[in-house]
């Protein structure tokens, strides 16, 4: 049985590979890889997961090292590469949530001059762990690797690049491998800004210290039916306890000038959970406001 679920997983990553990477070639290129440091396989899910009662099996749900890297049409080389860095929730995919939620054409709508990267989380499971991503200086090891891929790569002319701005993004149980990648993933400087996309399930401390030390960005778009409005709720009440301001508005009324000029915001949506990053095209609303520089003119209009 083992070798049967192998062989599909196998296939299933396969497709995908040979199938995703002619699909963006009129946006960029994008690099389909195997990584030894992605975040699964790990020792802690060596036995699979059980959640309800329910077993997910190490070899369907935490084989995959699968990492997406893209690179857009008329990326800027100056030497110095940033990278934006997404990470799915439960139930998901990279495929998947490339698909659903537009990433790659929302980063190339923005205009930024970035990189940007999926790793494989839980494969279709509900569970927030990250894996290697989650260990001491498992972000450094990572981002080492993304390095020395793309040196290898035909699509990076300049292979003495230095590591620039890392943006880390998560939607849903996302969370969780930020939150330890800011603690203690061994690139916390690198580290510009922190998006939640309504996934501020925990962590808080972790977030706030990250952007105390790096007086980084934090944007938490929540929902009211996500389950992350009660810790939103208190992350704000403990930046007002503090004395520290922070942005508390509507996602449909802040303009890009408030989400330039605020460190901390919190964006409150009426969207359902599963909306947040695409519908009204937040995460390309995100990436124009970032610290990022631009590419040049916007390459196409998202619709």
């Amino acid at each position: 049985m083992k070798n049967i679920l192998a062989l599909l997983f196998l296939a299933v990553t396969t497709a995908f590979a040979n199938g995703t990477e002619t699909n963006y070639s009129d946006l960029g290129q994008l690099i389909v890889k195997h990584f030894a440091t992605a975040p699964f396989p790990h020792p802690a899910r060596t036995n699979g997961h059980t959640y309800q009662d329910k077993l997910y099996s190490a070899a369907e749900h935490y084989s995959d090292n699968t990492v997406a890297i893209f690179i857009p049409k008329g990326f800027r080389e100056t030497g110095t590469n940033d990278f934006v860095i997404h990470f799915h929730g439960w139930n998901n995919t990279v495929a998947g949530t490339l698909s659903q939620f537009k990433l790659i054409e929302q980063l190339v709508a923005s205009g930024k001059n970035a990189l940007l990267i999926v790793p494989e989380g839980p494969y279709n499971a509900p569970d927030s762990f990250g894996g290697k991503l989650e260990d001491p200086n498992g972000f450094k090891n990572f981002m080492a690797e993304v390095t020395e891929t793309l040196r290898r790569s035909s699509a990076i002319r300049q292979t003495n690049f230095a590591l620039g701005q890392i943006i880390l993004s998560g939607h849903s149980g996302g969370y969780h491998v930020l939150a330890a990648m800011v603690a203690r993933g061994g690139l916390a400087a690198h580290v510009k800004e922190v998006w939640l996309f309504d996934a501020l399930y925990g962590g808080t401390e972790n977030f706030l210290a990250w952007s105390d030390r790096q007086h980084g960005r934090l944007l938490d778009i929540y929902t009211n039916h996500g389950g992350t409005t009660n810790e939103t709720l208190r992350l704000m009440k403990l930046l007002s306890d503090r004395g520290t301001p922070c942005l508390a508005t509507e996602d449909q009324t802040v303009t890009p000038l408030e989400l330039q000029t605020n460190r901390l915001v919190f964006l409150h949506t009426d969207m359902p959970h599963n909306d947040v990053i695409e519908k009204r095209k937040t995460f390309a609303q995100f990436l124009e406001t970032s610290c990022l520089t631009d590419v040049g003119p916007k390459a196409r209009p998202l619709h």
